[in-house]
């Protein structure tokens, strides 16, 4: 939340030096990469109700865990976008958007709810075959982290047009409560359509990977 959703509010379009699109996209690719080599080893760096549901649908976890995982997940982003509305109105500005994910006249280029379905479903399943290809056993060992954090990199740079990039329901939710509205109304597409996606993506890559 912090470091995707704070640079999108806080630095997107800053007067004359803001980082735009694709500096966002490489501060939610950077945020997960960090995450991943610093706190992989405590947790698994799971920040994402969709890939705890993927990697359990993958084989990779218990269902007990899934629970405790959602909860702090959505509990943790809830709590960075409390931090980050307080900083975002520190200089008496409203927070407008606040990066929430939308579609049709609130998707950032205008796109209908059928591309924002499209554009989570297959940026959501694409994410999980990389997590769970690049955190497989047989994969190279110390560099998931780096892929992890790249693709999620690309995959903004793709979706941010489309829906400001969710892939993620805890990233969604949070955003949505502060914005309340319209966000909300369409909030369900941002929680429902990238675990299905994580979740096809399970059962692909642990039917693959049994060949």
């Amino acid at each position: 939340m912090l470091g995707g959703c704070g640079s999108a509010v806080l630095a997107a379009a800053f007067p004359e030096v803001g980082i735009g699109l694709i500096g966002v996209s490489l501060a939610f690719g950077l945020t997960v990469l960090t995450i991943a080599y610093s706190l992989g080893h405590i947790s698994g760096a799971h920040l994402n109700p969709a890939v705890t549901i993927g990697l359990w649908m993958g084989g990779r976890i218990s269902s007990k865990d899934i629970l405790p995982y959602v909860i702090s997940q959505v509990l943790g982003g809830i709590a960075a976008a409390g931090v980050l509305y307080v900083i975002a109105t520190g200089n008496g500005s409203e927070i407008g958007g606040f990066a929430a994910n939308g579609f049709g006249d609130h998707s950032p280029g205008g796109y209908s709810l059928t591309a924002a379905i499209v554009t989570e479903l297959i940026m959501t399943f694409m994410f999980l075959l990389v997590i769970l290809g690049a955190t497989d056993t047989k994969a190279p060992k110390g560099f998931a982290g780096i892929a992890i954090g790249l693709a999620l990199t690309l995959i903004h740079l793709i979706s941010i047009p489309v829906t400001n990039t969710s892939v993620n329901p805890a990233r969604s939710i949070s955003q949505a409560l502060f914005v309340g509205d319209w966000a909300l109304a369409q909030l369900w597409v941002f929680i429902l359509i990238p675990i299905v996606g994580a979740a096809l993506a399970g059962v692909v890559y642990k039917y693959l990977s049994s060949e």
